[in-house]
């Protein structure tokens, strides 16, 4: 058991991308049979493994951006030199702008009515140290916390056909990267954007393995920014999601709490929109993820092939179901068929059977497990490994 201990201690430290090619932080997936049979109880000896790769995905992200992510003040990740006030006054602007930050945007997410505002920091200041000076003028600043994606993908075949992903099936919206092939309609939230993304690909079309036919709407919040998928950039995806009328959108992407995000959240749950959203794959130990813990959210967690719940499976407030995360492959942008590992492929299936056939059969449908919430769903969604 302490050579496992070790093992897993040494794999969880190992820095990982966050953005174009996302990896899972400990690369759990890697890990030989005869070690995932043992490691429920390794992870429960040790929780503190999962989340050293959580503080070292965030290290490896500041240091691969060329000085575009910081960390805020209370050691997440953000997007340097600006800070965000929502549903700000004038009273709260003019106070921060004599106190020397600049407003740079001041606006609204349409169609949800949430007003926000981006001002860019004083000169020569960290921004943890900005946004406690600008706290005393305002209480609502915050950063613009960086969302990571919550899977991997790993090549194991030549390429194939991604074709029909859009048919006449339910309309399923997800923001994540960008999707290959034109038959997605998608609209960019970032510099670059929309661009082709393994991750984001690999969600669109098990988005057609839930729900045959459906017809994708993606959001690209990553496109070639290194401060790619930031709480504003997911705000406004969500309201060009909801003006598109996109009822169901699956978000497999984990941050910290922000209050944009919430307000837009529940504004857009206001119109009718179901937000499904991954657990992430931090442990058990991490912070609880967002926007998964936001209230009426659809929390998902993963499976393994044998059904058990992915041992880096992180934790929401609430959990309401599980579904196939690991043990199948998925295409790339380049549409190779790629082993993935994580709960970011869970959510997509889940919130394509929600937008098939709705929620009172969806949990007809779900199988009862342990730590499954309601159930398991789509366990037959995906040919498993």
């Amino acid at each position: 058991m302490k050579r496992h201990l070790v093992t897993l201690a040494m794999i969880a430290a190992t820095p990982a991308s966050a953005q174009l090619v996302p990896s899972l932080p400990p690369r759990i997936g890697a890990l030989p049979e005869r070690l995932l049979n043992t490691v429920d109880g390794v992870v429960e000896t040790a929780p503190k493994a999962l989340e050293t790769a959580r503080l070292d995905r965030i290290a490896a992200l500041l240091r691969s951006s060329g000085g575009r992510v910081v960390r805020d003040d209370r050691g997440d990740a953000a997007r340097a030199g600006e800070v965000v006030l929502t549903d700000p006054n004038d009273a709260a602007i003019d106070a921060l702008e004599r106190d020397g930050f600049r407003t740079i945007e001041r606006t609204e997410i349409e169609g949800l009515g949430v007003g926000y505002a981006r001002l860019a920091i004083p000169a020569g200041i960290r921004l943890d140290h900005a946004l406690a000076r600008a706290r005393l003028r305002s209480p609502i600043v915050t950063a613009d916390v960086i969302h990571f994606r919550s899977g991997d993908l790993e090549a194991v075949s030549a390429a194939i056909a991604t074709a029909g992903l859009v048919q006449s099936g339910p309309v399923v919206g997800m923001i994540d990267g960008g999707v290959s092939g034109g038959a997605v309609r998608q609209q960019g939230f970032a510099t670059g954007a929309p661009r082709p993304s393994d991750h984001g690909s690999a969600i669109a079309w098990l988005i057609g393995r839930g729900a045959p036919g459906a017809r994708v709407v993606a959001a690209d919040v990553y496109g070639s920014d290194p401060a790619g998928g930031g709480a504003v950039a997911i705000a406004r995806a969500i309201g060009w999601l909801a003006r598109a009328d996109v009822g169901i959108v699956s978000i497999s992407l984990v941050g910290p709490p922000n209050p944009l995000l919430s307000r837009v959240i529940a504004a857009a749950q206001a119109r009718g929109m179901t937000i499904v959203a991954a657990v992430g794959n931090d442990g058990p130990a991490a912070p609880p993820a967002y926007p998964a813990s936001y209230p009426g959210v659809v929390a998902v967690t993963g499976v393994d092939a044998r059904g058990r719940v992915l041992i880096e499976a992180g934790r929401a407030s609430h959990l309401d179901y599980a579904a196939p995360g690991a043990g199948f492959a998925a295409p790339d942008a380049k549409g190779r068929m790629e082993v993935v590992r994580g709960t970011s492929f869970a959510a997509p299936l889940v919130a394509a059977r929600l937008a098939a056939v709705g929620r009172g059969q969806v949990d007809g449908e779900a199988v009862a497990g342990r730590r499954y919430g309601r159930g398991l769903v789509c366990g037959r969604c995906v040919q498993r490994r």
